[in-house]
Protein backbone atom coordinates (compact mmCIF):
# COMPACT_ATOMS: atom_id res chain seq x y z
CA UNK A 1 0.00 0.00 0.00
CA UNK A 2 1.51 3.51 -1.05
CA UNK A 3 1.82 5.52 2.17
CA UNK A 4 2.67 8.87 0.38
CA UNK A 5 0.97 11.46 2.24
CA UNK A 6 -1.29 14.24 0.28
CA UNK A 7 0.72 17.33 -0.70
CA UNK A 8 -1.13 19.25 1.77
CA UNK A 9 -0.85 17.25 4.42
CA UNK A 10 2.76 16.28 4.04
CA UNK A 11 5.48 16.89 6.18
CA UNK A 12 8.70 18.11 5.81
CA UNK A 13 11.18 18.00 8.52
CA UNK A 14 12.74 17.15 10.37
CA UNK A 15 15.30 17.21 8.07
CA UNK A 16 17.85 14.08 8.04
CA UNK A 17 21.66 15.04 6.14
CA UNK A 18 23.20 11.67 5.75
CA UNK A 19 27.22 11.13 5.20
CA UNK A 20 26.19 13.92 1.98
CA UNK A 21 28.91 14.64 -1.00
CA UNK A 22 28.07 17.49 -3.37
CA UNK A 23 30.29 18.77 -6.16
CA UNK A 24 30.35 21.81 -8.34
CA UNK A 25 32.18 21.11 -11.94
CA UNK A 26 33.80 18.04 -10.48
CA UNK A 27 34.70 19.98 -7.49
CA UNK A 28 33.83 18.38 -3.95
CA UNK A 29 31.93 21.27 -2.46
CA UNK A 30 30.02 19.43 0.72
CA UNK A 31 32.37 16.64 2.30
CA UNK A 32 30.61 13.38 3.87
CA UNK A 33 28.84 15.94 6.22
CA UNK A 34 25.87 14.68 8.43
CA UNK A 35 23.36 16.56 10.78
CA UNK A 36 19.39 16.99 11.41
CA UNK A 37 17.12 19.86 11.00
CA UNK A 38 14.80 19.82 13.94
CA UNK A 39 10.93 20.21 13.13
CA UNK A 40 9.37 23.81 12.89
CA UNK A 41 13.24 25.20 13.80
CA UNK A 42 14.79 28.25 12.67
CA UNK A 43 18.25 26.89 12.17
CA UNK A 44 21.28 29.39 10.92
CA UNK A 45 24.18 27.56 8.52
CA UNK A 46 26.90 29.93 9.52
CA UNK A 47 30.96 29.61 8.42
CA UNK A 48 33.46 31.74 6.13
CA UNK A 49 33.27 32.39 2.33
CA UNK A 50 33.66 29.25 0.49
CA UNK A 51 32.76 27.15 3.25
CA UNK A 52 29.61 25.48 1.07
CA UNK A 53 26.79 27.46 2.74
CA UNK A 54 25.19 28.26 0.18
CA UNK A 55 25.74 24.91 -1.91
CA UNK A 56 23.96 22.92 0.92
CA UNK A 57 20.72 25.08 1.17
CA UNK A 58 20.78 24.31 -3.11
CA UNK A 59 21.44 20.73 -2.33
CA UNK A 60 18.63 20.45 0.09
CA UNK A 61 16.58 22.47 -2.36
CA UNK A 62 17.43 20.05 -4.90
CA UNK A 63 19.02 22.12 -7.17
CA UNK A 64 22.39 20.61 -6.83
CA UNK A 65 23.05 16.63 -6.98
CA UNK A 66 23.83 14.67 -4.58
CA UNK A 67 26.80 13.23 -4.69
CA UNK A 68 27.27 10.41 -1.97
CA UNK A 69 25.00 10.12 1.09
CA UNK A 70 21.21 11.16 1.27
CA UNK A 71 18.89 13.59 2.20
CA UNK A 72 15.01 12.34 4.00
CA UNK A 73 12.47 14.69 4.51
CA UNK A 74 10.77 13.15 7.95
CA UNK A 75 11.85 10.02 7.02
CA UNK A 76 10.79 10.02 3.42
CA UNK A 77 13.30 10.82 0.24
CA UNK A 78 12.90 13.79 -1.83
CA UNK A 79 10.24 13.96 -4.41
CA UNK A 80 8.38 15.71 -6.38
CA UNK A 81 5.68 16.83 -3.78
CA UNK A 82 8.41 17.72 -0.93
CA UNK A 83 9.76 20.33 -3.28
CA UNK A 84 6.32 21.85 -3.57
CA UNK A 85 6.53 22.21 -0.13
CA UNK A 86 9.75 24.22 -0.65
CA UNK A 87 10.84 27.80 -1.13
CA UNK A 88 14.06 29.57 -2.04
CA UNK A 89 15.14 33.08 -1.47
CA UNK A 90 18.46 33.89 -3.04
CA UNK A 91 20.94 36.97 -2.15
CA UNK A 92 20.26 38.27 -5.41
CA UNK A 93 16.83 38.15 -6.09
CA UNK A 94 16.20 37.08 -9.48
CA UNK A 95 12.28 39.22 -10.92
CA UNK A 96 10.54 39.19 -14.07
CA UNK A 97 10.49 41.75 -16.04
CA UNK A 98 6.69 42.91 -14.75
CA UNK A 99 5.38 45.06 -12.25
CA UNK A 100 5.65 43.47 -8.77
CA UNK A 101 1.56 42.69 -8.67
CA UNK A 102 2.28 40.47 -11.98
CA UNK A 103 5.50 39.18 -10.54
CA UNK A 104 3.30 37.39 -7.81
CA UNK A 105 0.58 36.65 -10.15
CA UNK A 106 2.95 34.42 -11.71
CA UNK A 107 3.47 32.47 -8.84
CA UNK A 108 -0.54 31.74 -8.41
CA UNK A 109 -0.61 31.42 -12.21
CA UNK A 110 1.57 27.75 -10.95
CA UNK A 111 0.67 27.58 -7.51
CA UNK A 112 -3.47 26.83 -7.53
CA UNK A 113 -3.39 26.84 -3.64
CA UNK A 114 -3.12 30.60 -3.76
CA UNK A 115 -5.06 33.31 -5.08
CA UNK A 116 -4.82 37.37 -6.02
CA UNK A 117 -5.97 38.24 -2.31
CA UNK A 118 -3.07 35.93 -0.93
CA UNK A 119 -0.69 38.08 -3.54
CA UNK A 120 -1.96 41.35 -2.32
CA UNK A 121 -2.19 40.02 1.52
CA UNK A 122 1.98 39.26 1.75
CA UNK A 123 2.45 42.82 -0.37
CA UNK A 124 1.17 44.17 2.53
CA UNK A 125 2.87 42.47 4.61
CA UNK A 126 6.26 43.23 3.04
CA UNK A 127 5.06 46.79 2.68
CA UNK A 128 5.07 46.61 -1.11
CA UNK A 129 1.33 47.66 -1.11
CA UNK A 130 1.58 50.72 -2.63
CA UNK A 131 3.84 49.21 -5.40
CA UNK A 132 1.25 47.03 -7.03
CA UNK A 133 2.17 48.40 -10.66
CA UNK A 134 6.26 49.69 -10.23
CA UNK A 135 8.14 47.42 -12.69
CA UNK A 136 10.11 44.62 -10.18
CA UNK A 137 13.26 45.57 -11.48
CA UNK A 138 13.33 49.23 -10.74
CA UNK A 139 12.47 48.35 -7.25
CA UNK A 140 15.67 49.34 -4.46
CA UNK A 141 17.52 46.05 -3.10
CA UNK A 142 15.97 45.83 -0.36
CA UNK A 143 12.40 46.52 -1.76
CA UNK A 144 13.94 43.48 -4.38
CA UNK A 145 14.10 41.37 -1.29
CA UNK A 146 11.07 42.02 0.45
CA UNK A 147 9.17 41.17 -3.29
CA UNK A 148 11.48 38.19 -3.38
CA UNK A 149 10.28 36.58 0.24
CA UNK A 150 6.93 37.78 -0.67
CA UNK A 151 7.01 35.44 -3.61
CA UNK A 152 8.35 32.71 -1.96
CA UNK A 153 5.69 32.20 0.91
CA UNK A 154 2.86 32.91 -1.64
CA UNK A 155 3.79 29.25 -2.20
CA UNK A 156 2.97 28.52 1.29
CA UNK A 157 6.33 26.62 2.08
CA UNK A 158 6.40 24.18 5.12
CA UNK A 159 10.30 24.24 4.31
CA UNK A 160 11.33 28.32 3.81
CA UNK A 161 15.52 28.52 2.48
CA UNK A 162 17.43 31.68 2.83
CA UNK A 163 20.43 32.70 1.26
CA UNK A 164 21.79 35.67 2.81
CA UNK A 165 18.51 37.04 3.01
CA UNK A 166 19.59 40.55 3.85
CA UNK A 167 22.65 41.25 2.76
CA UNK A 168 23.65 44.85 2.32
CA UNK A 169 19.73 45.63 2.99
CA UNK A 170 18.95 48.99 4.48
CA UNK A 171 17.37 48.76 8.49
CA UNK A 172 13.68 48.98 7.23
CA UNK A 173 14.03 46.01 4.84
CA UNK A 174 16.57 44.21 7.34
CA UNK A 175 13.65 44.23 10.52
CA UNK A 176 10.61 43.85 8.57
CA UNK A 177 12.48 40.37 6.70
CA UNK A 178 13.57 39.53 10.40
CA UNK A 179 10.24 39.74 11.59
CA UNK A 180 8.59 37.81 8.85
CA UNK A 181 11.20 35.21 9.46
CA UNK A 182 10.07 34.92 13.44
CA UNK A 183 6.80 35.18 12.32
CA UNK A 184 6.69 31.93 9.73
CA UNK A 185 8.69 30.17 11.97
CA UNK A 186 5.36 30.40 14.70
CA UNK A 187 3.67 29.35 11.86
CA UNK A 188 4.95 25.88 12.07
CA UNK A 189 7.38 27.02 9.32
CA UNK A 190 11.23 25.26 9.14
CA UNK A 191 13.87 27.87 8.15
CA UNK A 192 17.08 27.26 6.89
CA UNK A 193 19.20 30.17 6.64
CA UNK A 194 22.81 31.78 5.70
CA UNK A 195 24.16 34.58 7.19
CA UNK A 196 27.10 36.36 8.14
CA UNK A 197 25.51 38.70 10.31
CA UNK A 198 26.71 37.32 13.49
CA UNK A 199 23.63 39.24 15.31
CA UNK A 200 20.84 37.94 13.34
CA UNK A 201 22.08 34.61 14.10
CA UNK A 202 21.54 35.67 17.78
CA UNK A 203 18.65 37.14 17.18
CA UNK A 204 16.65 34.44 15.05
CA UNK A 205 18.59 30.99 15.17
CA UNK A 206 17.36 28.17 18.23
CA UNK A 207 20.07 26.29 16.03
CA UNK A 208 23.30 26.82 14.37
CA UNK A 209 24.95 24.64 12.14
CA UNK A 210 28.93 25.59 11.56
CA UNK A 211 30.66 24.21 8.60
CA UNK A 212 33.79 25.00 6.78
CA UNK A 213 35.70 23.90 4.15
CA UNK A 214 32.93 21.55 3.06
CA UNK A 215 32.81 19.86 6.49
CA UNK A 216 30.09 20.31 9.54
CA UNK A 217 32.09 21.38 12.42
CA UNK A 218 29.76 22.04 14.89
CA UNK A 219 25.61 21.91 15.40
CA UNK A 220 24.69 22.84 18.50
CA UNK A 221 21.55 25.60 19.89
CA UNK A 222 22.68 28.65 18.96
CA UNK A 223 22.48 30.32 23.32
CA UNK A 224 25.21 27.67 23.52
CA UNK A 225 27.15 28.13 20.25
CA UNK A 226 27.94 31.78 20.98
CA UNK A 227 28.40 31.57 24.27
CA UNK A 228 31.11 28.33 24.16
CA UNK A 229 31.76 27.36 20.91
CA UNK A 230 33.28 23.75 20.61
CA UNK A 231 35.98 24.54 17.91
CA UNK A 232 39.08 26.40 17.62
CA UNK A 233 37.93 27.30 13.96
CA UNK A 234 34.23 28.22 15.10
CA UNK A 235 36.01 30.58 17.68
CA UNK A 236 38.52 32.30 15.47
CA UNK A 237 35.25 32.65 13.19
CA UNK A 238 33.45 34.40 15.88
CA UNK A 239 36.65 36.50 16.84
CA UNK A 240 36.12 37.73 12.90
CA UNK A 241 40.08 36.26 12.22
CA UNK A 242 39.71 34.75 8.97
CA UNK A 243 40.35 30.59 8.96
CA UNK A 244 42.47 29.51 6.35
Amino acid sequence: MCNIKPIDELKVSPIEIVNLSAKINNNLILDNISFEIPDKSITAILGPNGAGKSVLLKTINGLVPISKGKITFNSQETSEAIRKKQAMVFQTPTLLRRSVLHNMEFINSINKETNILDAKFLLKRVGLDNFYNHPARLLSGGEKQRLSLARALLLKPKLLLLDEPTTNLDPYSLKLIEDLILEESIKGTTIILTTHDMAQAKRLASNIIFINKGKVLEQTEGKVFFRKPATNEARKYLAGEILL
